[in-house]
């Protein structure tokens, strides 16, 4: 370990080498150490379809109505990110059902899954990747 660090001290580019090492392994490593702490499940495309075709999974889209008539998973039910915590009771019948919340990144259907599990939906889940990653795996969209 001394000849370690005396190698680091001989050429400042040795230190910046290695600081440049360890900042990379942290940004690599740092969204497998948060998954546990991210609030509400992600599921991908695949576990979504299961869900859908397995467990009548209902599909919650939180965009705005433009972005939603634009293209959204057939079937999906449009209540915008805005209006969710109003809109709840339309949701209530479906309070023991797997509910795959989306939006175009999965941003915003991250916070809606945290306000539906706050209010008693268990098994709302956030469809990682959006729309975006709905529409990459070749999945049809339905206009309005």
């Amino acid at each position: 370990m001394d000849a370690f660090i005396v190698f680091l001290q001989k050429n400042p580019f040795n230190m910046m080498l290695f600081g440049g090492a360890v900042i990379t392994g942290a940004m690599l490593l740092w969204p497998l150490l948060m998954r546990p702490f991210r609030a509400g499940r992600e599921v991908s495309v695949q576990e979504a379809v299961q869900l859908i075709n397995r467990k009548d999974a209902l599909v919650v889209d939180v965009r705005d109505t433009g972005e939603y008539e634009a293209g959204h998973v057939a079937g999906a039910r449009h209540v915008p990110e805005k209006q969710l915590t109003e809109r709840l009771r339309e949701l209530e019948k479906f309070r023991e059902k797997p509910i795959i919340v989306t939006c175009r990144s999965g941003t915003r259907s991250g916070v809606a899954v945290q306000v539906l599990r706050r209010n008693g939906f268990g098994e709302a889940v956030n469809l990682s990747g959006g729309i975006g990653a709905w529409e990459q795996a070749g999945m049809p969209l339905e206009k309005r």
